[in-house]
């Protein structure tokens, strides 16, 4: 192959990688809300985690904040801290398997006998659900609940009644399963506060 052919080859490889990107970033929805002070979104991509997200980047001064993909999950690093800490988590759902199936069997895999045995999948409907997305969380069975209650401190924040992977007394968290996508689910963690992603716009990406 002679060198002027090479280099067709090349220029034809790049364009193709450009429009690639171009209908890519075309195709990505706008952040749900401004960013806030002194931060900035940035849409982030991994095909391997098969995940798309807006984040923001933050300089605080004494503070610096981004996020990275890292393992199976969008996590948030701070300049002042450790390794960065997961908020969304991406899982294969198997082949044949339900979306309601995998988050079974993903919870029992998680969550110690004597407390998952306890605890149901119910529907997450707090806040707005975008447009064909389906959030779940596993909350205790109407007897544990009632025991629950009957034991409850209301001056203490009660231990998570179903575990880490279940709802949160003192916090936002569920399973979401992505609208037309039917290999992969999230779980989610917002914590307290409104995140520094946008929870809203968040995409999994095409089997490649």
């Amino acid at each position: 192959m002679n060198s002027a052919m090479r280099s067709i080859i090349w220029a034809s490889a790049l364009f193709a990688s450009a429009t690639i990107i171009t209908v890519a970033r075309a195709d990505a929805p706008s952040p749900s809300r401004p960013p806030i002070d002194k931060c900035v979104w940035e849409r982030l991509t991994d095909k391997n985690v098969g995940l798309a997200a807006w984040a923001q980047r933050c300089d605080f001064g004494f503070r610096q904040i981004h996020f990275e993909f890292a393992g199976n999950a969008l996590a948030i690093k701070y300049s002042d801290g450790g390794a960065a800490d997961p908020l969304v988590e991406v899982f294969d759902i198997i082949s044949g398997e339900t979306a309601e199936a995998a988050l079974q069997r993903l919870f029992l895999q998680k969550t110690d006998k004597a407390v998952s045995a306890r605890c149901v999948l119910a529907p997450y409907t707090e806040g707005t659900v975008p447009a064909g997305v389906k959030r779940y969380t596993f909350s205790p069975d109407a007897a544990y609940a009632k025991e629950l209650k009957a034991l409850a401190d209301p001056n203490e924040v009660p231990e998570p009644p179903c575990g880490d992977w279940g709802e949160m007394p003192d916090g936002i968290q569920y399973f979401e399963v992505p609208a037309g996508e039917g290999h992969k689910l999230l779980f989610v963690r917002i914590g307290q506060d409104e995140p520094l992603f946008d929870e809203q716009t968040l995409q999994v990406l095409p089997a490649s």
